[in-house]
């Protein structure tokens, strides 16, 4: 069994493979990504994009929690981030999230990643 996020309610008008990974980090058995969300119409917390800029983005969490084991995540400092003509930090996209019989898999710049158990909350900054 697999089910990729766009099938999930919860990601109604995101599109994680436009969002950027801000920022990730593990503290015992909870993984939490900082994002950019990328926001689109059919969502409650789309406005209008800033010029300049295609979709809304807004700062968002995707934390997972009560997580039995993580792998294949890889240290921050080991992820070359790509620096924008602003000077703001980004570590790619989430190149794949689903969740599977035994936990999730994401992929990214972050790493290909296996999570055993737990479960999974999304909230957008507003």
């Amino acid at each position: 069994m697999s089910v990729d996020w766009s099938q999930i309610e919860i990601f109604k008008g995101i599109d994680l493979n436009d969002s950027f990974v801000l920022n990730w980090d593990q503290d015992g058995d909870s993984l939490v990504f900082d994002l950019d969300a990328s926001i689109w119409p059919e969502s409650e917390y789309y406005s209008k994009p800033v010029e300049g800029e295609y979709a809304c983005y807004r700062k968002a969490t995707l934390i997972f929690t009560n997580v039995k084991n993580i792998s294949g995540l890889r240290n921050i400092e080991s992820v070359i981030p790509t620096i924008d003509p602003d000077g703001s930090i980004d570590y790619g996209e989430i190149e794949t999230f689903c969740l599977t019989s035994s936990g999730f898999k994401l992929s990214g710049d972050f790493g290909l990643v296996t999570i055993q158990g737990g479960e999974f909350t999304f909230e957008i900054h507003t």
